[in-house]
């Protein structure tokens, strides 16, 4: 089938930043070395709806070197990279994405890269699952499974199995430790305030940042701006997450106390309106916002341009919002994921590990497709310890071992 991309002669430049990231996946390189002698996915077609940059078309070659024919779509319209997705092209792989899809030309991306008739796939929030189940539920019925790359898209998956129409098995992979644990709290951390900075090129230091959301991409968010000398503040609706706040040294309020404060705001939550009229009506001047969930629904963006006299391009990545008594506001990258539509996301060390097990998890829907039932799966322990024991190995990093007399007395209950 023929690939809708940018520009075909933008693959070399595309290609610069694959080899790259090659270079620093040790763990993909394994899975990929036992992928190309097994073939585990011979003759099975694989869809991949992700953030399309060089991690993920390094991911898309590894399932390809298991045998499967691959084709991808953009899981955000700011996140796609036309260099690397014409890269994709050129080594075999068909695509559906351009950089700044409109959302007519995003929804027709889902189901060109579904009219690819995909046996597996792997979701990033959960869009591609959605039109499925929506849209497409004849086709629905005849895949085999799928892995989910994110907390929004198990949400959302949840949904359909509590509801009985889920119809067939997906993988939680923002659920195993290997993932949450390094993804959200590493990766977001450091891939958000990489794209803040970039995209503003102001200072952190002694400023006030607002996290919003105290999950494993919240903390990371939250150290980081720590670490950057920063006083943050977090808004949780969570008592327990609140009280861990508290303990990690963050003042914690609510929304509409922080927003008289804040100078930098990062939403993390997967919910919608968390930065909404009653906060903007008394938000700081100057004040910036920025959003690390997976939708751009976390900053009401109908609120902002309702209450705004004037609307233009500040810079780059930058929508400037003046209110009636003169104040502005700042929003950065059209209030989408900001560490992929101001940057280039997570760094390769990290994505290395998300990505091995997406790709075990594609061979272990595959190898076990007789026995798994519609419904939402955790990434079984086996495939979570296997990607942490190739990290260690890649790092020469060696462990202890229980002893004979060790081993006996843990699985004992007496002394």
């Amino acid at each position: 089938m023929d690939s809708m991309i940018r520009d075909i002669n933008l693959a070399p430049q595309g290609q610069l930043k694959i080899d790259w990231v090659d270079q620093h996946m040790p763990i993909l390189n394994q899975v990929k070395r036992d992928f190309a002698q097994r073939k585990p996915l011979a003759g099975k077609r694989a869809v991949i709806c992700l953030h399309l940059e060089a991690k993920t078309a390094y991911l898309a070659l590894t399932v390809k070197a298991a045998g499967a024919e691959v084709a991808v779509c953009g899981s955000n319209p700011l996140s796609t990279q036309d260099d690397v997705v014409a890269a994709l092209v050129k080594n075999g792989v068909t695509a559906y994405a351009w950089h700044g899809a409109t959302d007519k030309e995003y929804k027709m991306h889902l189901n060109k890269a579904l009219d690819f008739q995909p046996d597996i796939l792997i979701d990033d929030g959960g869009d591609l699952v959605a039109t499925l189940h929506a849209e497409r539920l004849e086709q629905a019925k005849g895949i085999i499974g799928g892995a989910e790359e994110t907390t929004t898209g198990i949400l959302r998956l949840k949904a359909l199995a509590r509801e009985g129409k889920l119809t067939f098995p997906m993988i939680a992979v923002n659920d195993a430790q290997m993932k949450y644990l390094f993804d959200n709290r590493y990766g977001t951390g450091q891939s958000v305030w990489d794209g803040i900075l970039r995209t503003t090129n102001l200072t952190v230091c002694g400023k006030v940042v607002v996290v919003a959301g105290y999950g494993w991409c919240g903390k990371g968010v939250a150290a980081r701006a720590k670490g950057l000398n920063a006083r943050v503040v977090v808004t949780e609706i969570d008592p327990i997450k609140a009280n861990e706040a508290l303990m990690d040294g963050f003042e914690v309020m609510p929304m509409v106390e922080a927003a008289k404060l804040g100078d930098i705001f990062v939403t993390v939550t997967g919910n919608r309106d968390i930065i909404r009229r009653e906060h903007l009506e008394v938000i700081k001047d100057k004040a910036i916002l920025s959003n690390a969930g997976h939708f751009d629904v976390e900053v009401n963006k109908e609120d902002l341009r309702a209450m705004a006299t004037s609307v233009r391009i500040a810079r780059k990545n930058i929508e400037e919002y003046t209110f009636p008594d003169g104040r502005k506001v700042y929003l950065l990258g059209e209030g989408r994921l900001v560490n992929l539509a101001c940057a280039d996301g997570h760094p390769a060390e990290v994505m290395d590990l998300t990505f091995a097990l997406q790709a075990l998890s594609l061979d272990y829907l595959v190898a076990n497709r007789d026995k798994l039932e519609p419904g939402v799966f955790s990434v079984p322990d086996s495939i979570d310890r296997k990607v942490a024991e190739f990290r260690l190995k890649a790092l020469g990093v060696s462990l202890d071992e229980l002893t004979e007399k060790q081993a006996k007395y843990l699985a004992s209950w007496a002394e």
